[in-house]
């Protein structure tokens, strides 16, 4: 609970996740229906890259920086790119959306967002940015339990995001029994389940118990930004979908090649397949 996300906003690994959110937001606006999103982990919502947090670190260099110099036109980017141009409309970066505030911007009239953060001072301003806001809830408490609490949605549609800061050793093994409860409540809801590329080991026992769980339909996607030679560094950013759109590995093996070009990775390697037994 120590974690603050202001140290790395809009680095390597917020631009790869943030992008793939951004795509699956679209894909869930494509239907008339309307649905819920669960974001569980949701942080402040807003970071100032200007702020000295951000600037000890430098990260946001590197990863949304880049980016936004490169100017690039390609349409799987464009709802993630769309709410960056609306943050800062003068054109000078310096306003970052969290997940919470990506979702926000691009929901219909119909739709709602449900935000949870427990660190105190995160969803105090958290709080702040949503205050008034009809269609987005916050909550200041665990994401995990939130599951428990508003699982199924009333519209029967949602779009979950699981993005934990793996503090905690045992966070893996509680995306597995999130991701289980989730199937058990609401077996069609759209799922992504983020988690840092470090230790290759790790990585597969996590794809295994999820595989073992027999969850359905899940889309392994990970970004190596640097290659995977110390097991002690973050070299990449993955995500595991679990419901995943209609042709979403097709738009991520377009999105994916596009990002390292443009984010001039060290790495060019890329894992986008269904997870199954081995």
């Amino acid at each position: 609970m120590n974690y603050r996300h202001i140290y790395h906003a809009g680095n390597l690994c917020d631009v790869v996740k943030h992008a793939v959110f951004a795509l699956l937001l679209a894909h869930m606006k494509a239907k008339p229906a309307p649905f819920a999103i669960l974001d569980t982990h949701a942080g402040c919502g807003r970071y100032d890259l200007t702020d000295p947090r951000a600037l000890q670190t430098g990260e946001a260099a590197s990863g949304v920086q880049r980016l936004w110099a490169a100017r690039p036109a390609l349409a799987e980017l464009e709802p993630y790119l769309s709410v960056l141009h609306e943050l800062n409309p003068d054109g000078v970066l310096r306003a970052y959306p969290g997940s919470p505030v990506l979702a926000r911007r691009q929901l219909r009239a119909q739709d709602r967002l449900i935000a949870c953060e427990l660190h105190p001072e995160e969803a105090h301003e958290l709080r702040h940015v949503f205050n008034g806001d009809p269609q987005a809830q916050v909550h200041h408490r665990d994401g995990y339990g939130a599951l428990k609490a508003f699982l199924p949605f009333p519209e029967k549609r949602g779009l979950i995001l699981i993005d934990p800061p793996f503090e905690t050793p045992d966070e893996s093994e509680r995306l597995v029994e999130a991701a289980k409860l989730i199937h058990e409540r609401m077996p069609g809801a759209v799922v992504a389940l983020w988690y840092p590329i470090k230790e290759r080991p790790a990585v597969w026992r996590f794809h295994e118990a999820l595989v073992q769980a027999a969850l359905p339909k899940l889309l392994c996607a990970e970004f190596m930004f640097r290659p995977e030679v110390r097991g002690d560094l973050l070299n990449g950013s993955g995500l595991v979908l679990m419901n995943a759109p209609w042709k979403m590995d097709e738009a991520l093996w377009r999105l994916f090649p596009a990002l390292h070009t443009l984010l001039q990775t060290e790495s060019q390697s890329s894992v986008i397949k269904p997870l199954t037994a081995l």
